[in-house]
Parts: structure tokens; sequence; C-alpha cells
């Protein structure tokens, strides 16, 4: 059984623990794909972050959730790009270009002493599907009603790269009563069963 190193990042925060978490192993190119959703598995993320060589970019990054491989995600991204270039594998670069499923990437990195290293990401132009499911199945399976969906804006698919489903709230207090259950996603998100959900 190989060693293998995890470093854990909260992207999008300074404070431990306060971000999006997400687990980067930087000696991708030495692990099978069975190895990689392996160790996603066990670190439990909902992202795994391996960064590849590329032979089209500057580098490519494979994500993997605990389940299944990802085309792409932002914060996984981020948090790789942290890491490389706190750690001087890239250099003095301050602008690269990603290789990921969902297509080629470009990235900008800005440094200061006095507030430390901006990543920004250029991801594909959004898309948008409609969601034809059940807004009553849907309410239910994040514990929620559906007097507590908002009824003038639409749920929709969206997309810049991975889709994910976007439904409207009306009241943020309602929140806190949020109980999801992931295993009913599939039945319901029937358009595209591998979409993750986010309500706003």
């Amino acid at each position: 059984m190989k060693s293998i190193k995890v470093h854990h990042y909260d992207a999008f925060s300074m404070e431990p623990d306060k971000g999006n978490p997400a687990g980067v192993v930087l000696n991708g190119d030495n692990l099978t794909d069975k190895e990689m959703q392996e160790i996603a598995f066990k670190v439990g993320f909902n992202e795994t972050a391996f960064p590849v060589k590329s032979g089209v970019a500057d580098l490519r990054i494979r994500f993997f959730t605990p389940g299944h491989e990802m085309n792409l995600c932002g914060h996984a991204t981020m948090a790789t790009v942290y890491a490389l270039k706190t750690k001087g594998l890239l250099g003095d670069k301050t602008e690269l270009t990603i290789e990921t499923r969902a297509g080629i990437l470009p990235i900008k990195i800005r440094s200061s002493s006095e507030s430390g290293i901006f990543i920004t990401m250029k991801q594909a132009s959004p898309r948008f599907e409609e969601f034809k499911g059940s807004k009553e199945d849907l309410a239910k399976s994040i514990g929620l009603k559906k007097s507590d969906i908002h009824d003038d804006l639409p749920i929709l698919y969206g997309s810049t790269g991975i889709w994910t489903l976007l439904i409207p709230i009306k009241e943020l207090a309602v929140f806190k009563k949020m109980r999801p259950n992931n295993k009913e996603f599939p039945a319901i998100l029937k358009e595209m069963p591998k979409s993750s959900i986010h309500p706003f």
C-alpha cells in the first residue's frame, strides 16, 4: 500500500474550517484512476484534486468526489493552484492554463505582501436547461415544502463546466430547516441525475 500525502485546503477563506474544503494530492502522475478514486473516497471531501502533466496546457487537474470523477471543480482548482504556488512549484508564473474535462481554463495569479495570493479563473460560458421534474418531490428531498420554493423564479439547471440545479428559496430562515436526502436526488433530477443541487 502506497503512502499518500493529501493536503487539506479551505478555499475562499483565510480562516481554517470556514471555507470550502478540498483535498490536493500533488503526485497525481504516480497514481492510477482507481487509486485516485479510492483516495477521494477515503478523504471524504466533496472533491479531491490531482494535478497531472498535460500535453495541451500548463497542467491538467483531475477532480474526484467520493463516488466518481468530475469534469470541473472551482474550489478544488483554487486549492490546487494555491498549493502549487505556495510550494514553489509554479515558479514566478502569474498566468497559466489548466486542462480539465470541461475544457482549458485560463488562470491568473496576483501576489502582494499585504494581502496574500489572489487567484482568478475563467470558466466556460453559462448554459441553462429547464427542470421538468416534480417541484413537490424536489422540495421534500431537501427537507422543505413546495411553498418554500419561490413561485416567480424558475428552477433551472445551470453549468459553467458542471451541472447544478439552481433552486430559488423564498426566505433565508428556511435554510435552517433544510435536511438534504442525497439518495433521492438522482431519481428527482431525471434530466441530469449527476448534477448537484444549489438552493439560493
